[in-house]
This record gives C-alpha cells, sequence and structure tokens, in this order.
C-alpha cells in the first residue's frame, strides 16, 4: 500500500462511519473545530501537530492541532477549521483535501471540538503565527502508533474518572483534547488491511 491508498482508505472510512456528537448535561458547550494535518514526504506519512505560546490563557504550552473557536463568519465547523488552519500557519484552505470527521471530544474549557482529518502539502513551507504557535512538530505515523510512546492515567473530570492519554515523543507530551482525538484516529488508522507496509517505510535520518 502506498501513503495516497492509505488517505484514500481513510477517506472511505471516515464518510462510511457517521461522527459521534458530546453533549455535556446542564452545561452550554462553546463550538469548536480543529483539523489533524497529515501529509507524506519520500514515501512516509506525517502527522502536524502547533505547541501554543505560553503567553496563552489557556492550554499554554500545550501541543494542539490547528483550531479554534467558530466564529459569526463561519458557515460551518469546517470552514472554522481550514480559517482556523490558514491563519496559525499559512496553509491555504483550498490546498487541503478533507478526508471526513472525527468524533466530537469535549474540553476542561468548555468546547465540543469537531476534529477534521485533512492532507495537507509536504513541503514544510509553514507561515506560523507566533500569537497562536511557537512550534510546529511533524511527527511519523508510525512513532505516533508505537504503544511504547502511550501512556494511561486515570484522571477525575466533571464528578468522572475516565482514561488521559500521554504520547510522549522526544521532548513532547501530547495529551489532553488533542491526544484523545489522536487516539481515535490512531485507532481507525490501525483498521485499515495493509496499513504496516506504509509504516514500514524508511524513515529519513534523525527519526
Amino acid at each position: 500500500m502506498r501513503v495516497e491508498a492509505l488517505f484514500d482508505a481513510l477517506e472511505a472510512r471516515l464518510k462510511a462511519r457517521p461522527a459521534r456528537t458530546f453533549d455535556l448535561p446542564g452545561r452550554v458547550l462553546r463550538e469548536a473545530a480543529v483539523l489533524l494535518p497529515l501529509f507524506e514526504r519520500e514515501g512516509v506519512p506525517y502527522v502536524v501537530f502547533t505547541r501554543r505560546p505560553a503567553h496563552l490563557r489557556t492550554h499554554a504550552g500545550q501541543y494542539a492541532f490547528p483550531g479554534g473557536g467558530q466564529e459569526v463568519k463561519d458557515v460551518t465547523p469546517l470552514e472554522t477549521a481550514l480559517r482556523e488552519t490558514e491563519e496559525e500557519l499559512g496553509i491555504a484552505r483550498g490546498g487541503v483535501r478533507v478526508l471526513g470527521l472525527l468524533d466530537e471530544t469535549p474540553t476542561t474549557s468548555s468546547y465540543r471540538i469537531r476534529p477534521y482529518v485533512g492532507v495537507i502539502p509536504g513541503d514544510g513551507k509553514y507561515v506560523p503565527n507566533p500569537e497562536e504557535v511557537d512550534l510546529v512538530l511533524e511527527v511519523p505515523l508510525v512513532r505516533l502508533m508505537d504503544p511504547a510512546i502511550l501512556r494511561v492515567e486515570r484522571h477525575a473530570w466533571e464528578g468522572v474518572e475516565h482514561d488521559v492519554h500521554f504520547y510522549t515523543h522526544g521532548e513532547h507530551v501530547i495529551w489532553g483534547a488533542t491526544a484523545r482525538i489522536l487516539r481515535d484516529f490512531l485507532l481507525l488508522v490501525a483498521d485499515v488491511p495493509g496499513v504496516q507496509a506504509v509504516l514500514d517505510a524508511p524513515l529519513p535520518a534523525g527519526y
């Protein structure tokens, strides 16, 4: 299987399964959307994360997918995700191949996130907005699927205990809502027949 075939298979699976919605009884959740960006470089699929600057009021210093709260001018949640990706990373919305929508997930800051999966150019020509991004992190998909980098802890939120996932890639630790979205995506990837052939592709030096 080639990387393009993997992207095609993910698109087919996302379109065939309705994304699950999420509500918290008695609480109004604000609407948000993110893009889980994928790209191919030299036959290797990657996932892109951003790191939020330390000066931000919420989730400072955490790793995230490009995205944010839905604005009045956004006709759909997808428009929110693409607009925010363009604003944060300089990736034109017309250059994103949208594969589909993952399950909704909440945040502790009372947002309901709709996570879209999309393929972006693999040229690495980002234009990060320093007010929203202080690091762009590219991680080979095979590294994220290595069970050795995953740690799970039990935390309480809204009076209910739940699993919190931590993905550690070198000095970078991905957790919170981003890790929940990532976990859903990785489970989807693992279910694609023949995906191991893509994951076994040689990685560039340094990985």
